[in-house]
């Protein structure tokens, strides 16, 4: 008779806490987001958030505010979040430089897929590899040839450790079997500008960041990193056309929240974000721009965190990529 007390108790104790669930999912969300980008101004993490965060106020019925929190290869701000209440207020601007830093930078204070909750992807674009318009080169033939040359190597920009643009550059150096030298920044803008003014020789950048700086004459673009042409700059081979096999490399967002966050929330915000990223207006202005949509359901998004970490754990075994 007591057993079935105790069991009864216990099937009332987990229908209150589902209705306590289900009651603070319909009240959400009742105050103010805040969307934490944890990379520097003007970068493309910076600039699809602050769209996000826009878009995302009418349907919320609250302001969602942005945060910029550089710092560590995006490390600084990430805990931030990690440590923040799982309530689904504080929210994550991610990239694939946290799939990357889980096998590239493992000591740190936080652990992708154990402190976080997957909510939705966002977007996903190709790079695009450009040079200083003093380099004597016009194609990726000519810049291999010459890093090959040149003694003390090339350099290549980028916006920090575990970055895409990190990570393009090392598996570039790979493949190529060359020595160019990694200047990490504070943030991508930095690492624009030091290849825009000359300091720094060359970059992988965002297609959607660099290609008006490469159409003004301003850097010399020579190829893009997809696996087919960019539709923004169909001119420009990809670098496998180029000569360079089996190289590949993007940049995509998504964003995430802490751990325990209740299901119904990450369910919340999922649908609100593919609402806005699969709208027609928000897919041809993208496109424009060289971005693509990344829709996904919260199940479906945890799974490819899971397959871009694998990835990028073998780019790093193979590049022998170390943070700088």
């Amino acid at each position: 008779m007591r057993i079935r007390q105790w069991a009864c108790l216990g099937v009332a104790t987990m229908g209150i806490a589902l209705v306590v669930t289900d009651a603070q999912a319909q009240a959400y969300p009742a105050k103010p987001l805040r969307i934490v980008v944890p990379f520097g101004a003007g970068g493309p993490a910076d600039v699809y958030a602050r769209f996000l965060a826009q878009q995302l106020q009418q349907p919320l019925g609250q302001n969602v505010i942005v945060e910029n929190r550089p710092g560590a290869g995006s490390i600084i701000g990430t805990d931030v979040v990690a440590k923040s209440p799982p309530d689904g207020y504080t929210l994550l601007l991610m990239s694939n430089t946290h799939t990357v830093n889980e096998s590239l930078i493992p000591k740190k204070p936080f652990t992708l897929m154990k402190d976080f909750a997957p909510v939705a992807p966002i977007n996903y674009s190709d790079l695009i590899l450009v040079v200083h318009p003093s380099l004597p080169v016009r194609s990726v033939a000519e810049l291999v040839r010459l890093a090959k040359a040149k003694d003390k190597g090339l350099n290549y920009a980028s916006s920090g450790n575990g970055t895409p643009y990190h990570m393009a550059g090392e598996y570039f150096k790979a493949l190529i079997k060359a020595d160019i030298v990694h200047v990490p920044h504070k943030g991508s803008g930095e690492a624009r500008t030091s290849v825009l003014s000359g300091q720094v020789e060359m970059m992988f950048d965002a297609v959607t960041t660099m290609t008006t700086h490469a159409k003004a004459g301003k850097v010399r673009a020579l190829a893009t990193t997809g696996m087919t042409r960019s539709k923004v700059t169909p001119e420009l081979p990809t670098v496998i056309e180029a000569g360079v096999k089996g190289y590949e490399a993007t940049i995509w967002l998504g964003v995430m929240a802490p751990a325990a966050t209740p299901r119904p929330v990450l369910d919340r915000l999922n649908a609100e974000i593919t609402k806005v990223t699969t709208r027609s207006d928000t897919a041809a202005n993208w496109q424009k721009q060289g971005a693509e949509a990344l829709v996904m359901s919260v199940g479906e998004f945890e799974k490819y965190l899971s397959q871009d970490i694998a990835k990028w754990a073998h780019v790093v075994k193979v590049s022998g990529a170390k943070p700088d």
